[in-house]
């Protein structure tokens, strides 16, 4: 571009670098906002005063509470399939296959990951208090937070003959083998939920996902420390919008201060052109001064002697300091991708007009 000197790549730059820091920063207002109702939001203890306070609680709900509680099913538990001593209420199996992958790029084996089968088993559960006080979790699977404990992990090497082996490497892929796991909820885990509190008319109580759009959280962890990494994961989303906004900025810098050494650029070739142009009529008129009016003009044969030796059009008019050769027009002397003399390839310091007497 030649008003202003922008490459595809700095483009590209400008435009991820941006773009990156909009996204983070939007994950850390959303991590900020949650930080923020997190701290603001209302404890309870799971007791047969929690009755009382939603009874006289506008539409018996608080849109935003902690509770902390022991996890215990409201039907028949869940047995696990590789621990019989463990019984839960959730219940995770996942299948997943992994291969290594040759990226052509890198020249390198990458892993590669992929889920072949995946069961989820849940039955109703609550959260019970010292006074055994139950508050019933509704939707459970859809709360964030770390709310299940892996009860069993094995992985299942694959084998492979001469000629799989000979496949893989003409395919790119390698088959490592099969990860099976199981994740629970156990009974008698001590939960942390947090969500919208609510009194029904038939007198149970529930935590179920917030109506207002706010985080809907379970977790095994105490509160402190849940809000400890809600806090930590919004202080990388600040930080790492702040790496993409700076390296926006720096991109904007470079491409500004690539503009201002063009216009420096031109403005020095303007100002030679002005002070060639001022040497150049102030020689002429010195010419004019000295040979008279009636002068005999220049031979044809000379006109075509002190041709320009790259247009071959515009007489040579100008003389290329330091090395002192004359031989191109002034507009090709502009014109010149680098200020190197065409004949010896010496730089060329200052042009001077060029007059004969």
């Amino acid at each position: 571009m030649d008003e202003f000197p922008v490459s595809l790549s700095e483009v590209v730059c400008l435009g991820a670098s941006f773009a990156l820091s909009g996204i983070c920063y939007y994950l850390y207002r959303k991590s900020r906002t949650t930080v923020d109702m997190l701290h603001d939001a209302p404890h309870f203890n799971i007791d047969g005063k929690l009755k009382d306070i939603l009874k006289v609680t506008p539409g018996a709900c608080l849109k935003y509470a902690v509770i902390e509680g022991s996890v215990q099913p409201l039907e028949e538990p869940l047995m696990s399939h590789y621990q019989k001593e463990s019984v839960g209420v959730l219940q995770k199996f996942m299948l997943r296959e992994h291969r290594r992958v040759w990226n052509g790029l890198s020249r390198t084996w990458t892993d590669s990951e992929r889920v072949l089968h995946e069961r989820v088993n849940i039955v109703p559960f609550g959260l019970v208090g010292p006074d055994e006080t139950t508050v019933e979790v509704l939707c459970p699977l859809q709360a964030s937070g770390v709310h299940m404990e892996m009860t069993h992990q094995k992985f299942h090497q694959a084998t492979s003959s001469l000629g799989d082996l000979l496949g893989q490497y003409l395919s790119g892929e390698k088959l490592k083998g099969q990860l099976e796991t199981e994740d629970m909820l156990k009974v008698g885990t001590i939960l942390t939920g947090v969500g919208e509190l609510v009194l029904d008319t038939d007198g149970t109580l529930s935590l179920r996902p917030p109506s207002n759009g706010a985080d809907y959280i379970l977790s095994i962890t105490d509160f402190d420390t849940l809000l400890g990494e809600h806090k930590s994961t919004a202080s990388w989303w600040k930080t790492l919008a702040i790496v993409f906004a700076l390296a926006g900025a720096a991109v904007v810098l470079w491409v500004g201060r690539s503009y201002y050494n063009q216009l420096k650029v031109r403005w020095e070739l303007e100002r030679e052109r002005r002070q060639f142009e001022r040497l150049r009529d102030e020689g002429r008129r010195v010419e004019a001064a000295a040979t008279g009016p009636d002068a005999p003009q220049d031979a044809a044969e000379e006109r075509i002697e002190n041709t320009c030796v790259i247009c071959l059009t515009q007489q040579r008019d100008c003389i290329l300091l330091d090395c002192g050769h004359v031989c191109c027009c002034y507009q090709c002397y502009q014109a010149l991708p680098q200020p190197r003399c065409p004949i010896c390839r010496q730089m060329i310091n200052r042009v001077v007009p060029l007059y004969h007497m």
